[in-house]
């Protein structure tokens, strides 16, 4: 499985609408609404690379309110359930 932050920059006045739309596109399994530099964060999750470019490009960058995107892959160095994450101070 593939992760993939997507950052999204959306119409003011459409944030709602935009994120729901966003929320129900096959790939997608959260979107959470920002203060800040980007206006929602989507987090995709496919088996293969080519699906994030469909979802990103050929589906989220089509819907209604968003005016770009930029997509960070996302790769899993660290959890707090991880219980085989070893770390030292000092040595």
């Amino acid at each position: 499985m593939i992760n993939a932050i997507v950052l999204i920059h959306a119409e003011a006045n459409r944030i709602p609408e935009t994120a729901q739309a966003v929320a129900d596109i096959p790939g997608v399994s959260e979107v959470y609404s920002c203060a800040g530099d980007v206006d929602l964060i989507a987090v995709v999750k496919v088996r293969d690379h080519a699906q994030i470019a469909d979802v990103v490009t050929g589906v989220i960058n089509k819907v209604d309110g968003v005016v770009r995107t930029t997509t960070h892959i996302a790769f899993r160095s660290y959890a707090s359930a991880d219980v085989e994450a070893a770390f030292s101070i000092g040595e």
